[in-house]
């Protein structure tokens, strides 16, 4: 199907709700116009523009998108970093965005997840239930060293 030309004022419209939606990548606002045929000069004014008046912000954008995935999905950093770089987000704002996790929240988080785990793995094998639970937790972006030294500390009797 071919793309039906926008004219730039109609792209900026459409993005203005686009944006005002939710936080947005320049990524998805990019190929956000391109799929609207906007392209060249056009483009880059609108983006220009949409960043000038606040409704583009990477910084704002890396901050919504580290919050909501460890806050409601419960990612750890290595999986919102890399959810971060798909989206082409600058070094600057990843880090930025990475403020938002709590160092203590971090920690009573993965314990939860793998405490969680423990109780629903049906492994009767000790070894066996420790590697299910780590995969587990390392799938959702944790890092493996913290992983196995959490799991440790759950498996060892005060």
């Amino acid at each position: 199907m071919p793309k039906k030309y926008t004219s730039p004022q109609e792209a900026l419209h459409l993005l203005y709700k686009f944006c005002a939606y939710r936080e947005r990548s320049h990524k998805e606002v990019r190929t956000k116009l391109i799929q609207m045929a906007v392209y060249g000069d056009d483009l880059e004014e609108i983006m220009s523009q949409l960043i000038s008046e606040g409704y583009l912000s990477e910084e704002r954008y890396a901050r919504a998108y580290v919050s909501g995935k460890f806050r409601i999905k419960n990612w750890g950093r290595r999986k919102i970093l890399n959810g971060l770089i798909r989206q082409q987000v600058s070094e600057y704002a990843i880090r930025k965005g990475m403020t938002e996790i709590d160092e203590g929240e971090y920690e009573k988080i993965i314990t939860q997840l793998i405490q969680k785990k423990l109780d629903l793995s049906k492994k009767e094998n000790a070894f066996e239930k420790n590697q299910q639970v780590a995969r587990y937790v390392i799938q959702k972006g944790y890092e493996p060293e913290l992983v196995w030294s959490k799991l440790k500390e759950l498996n060892t009797p005060n």
